[in-house]
């Protein structure tokens, strides 16, 4: 779609700090993350919301979706992740995403009130996706 911002990244037309780009889908650091380290998964076809995405996409996508949420922990030290999906509704960019967010007990977050954390620097935020980039493997 020629107006959708992560058709953009997943064409390498618009900038992004990527951690992996597979065959089926681009994962790359969300600009406003939750915590430092968010990352969204998303199909590399334009698809809209999780009901439209093809049956034949889905074992890649969520594969990918699984990889990043084993890896985030690893990389960063977090104890887990938050794995989540808007459709429609509180999506900001309407193209599918899954959002990989690294959580530690105590980090803060409550219910779906998500405060947003910026990078210091286009630096920092290269570090860490070359930090999850890694511990993909």
């Amino acid at each position: 779609m020629p107006d959708c911002l992560f058709c953009g990244i997943v064409a390498g037309t618009v900038p992004a700090f990527t951690v992996v780009d597979g065959p089926d889908a681009v994962a790359f650091l969300d600009v406003r993350p939750v915590f430092k380290g968010h990352v969204l998964v998303v199909p590399r076809p334009h698809v809209g919301q999780l009901g439209e995405l093809s049956a034949d996409l889905l074992p890649g996508f969520f594969a990918l979706v699984q990889r990043v949420a084993r890896a985030v922990p690893d990389a960063l030290g977090a104890q887990g992740t938050f794995v989540a999906m808007n459709n429609v509704v509180s999506q900001s960019v309407p193209h599918l995403h899954a959002h990989v967010v690294p959580r530690t007990k105590g980090d803060g977050l409550r219910g779906f009130f998500w405060p947003r954390h910026k990078y210091a620097s286009d630096d920092e935020a290269a570090d860490y996706a070359a930090r999850i980039t890694t511990a993909l493997g």
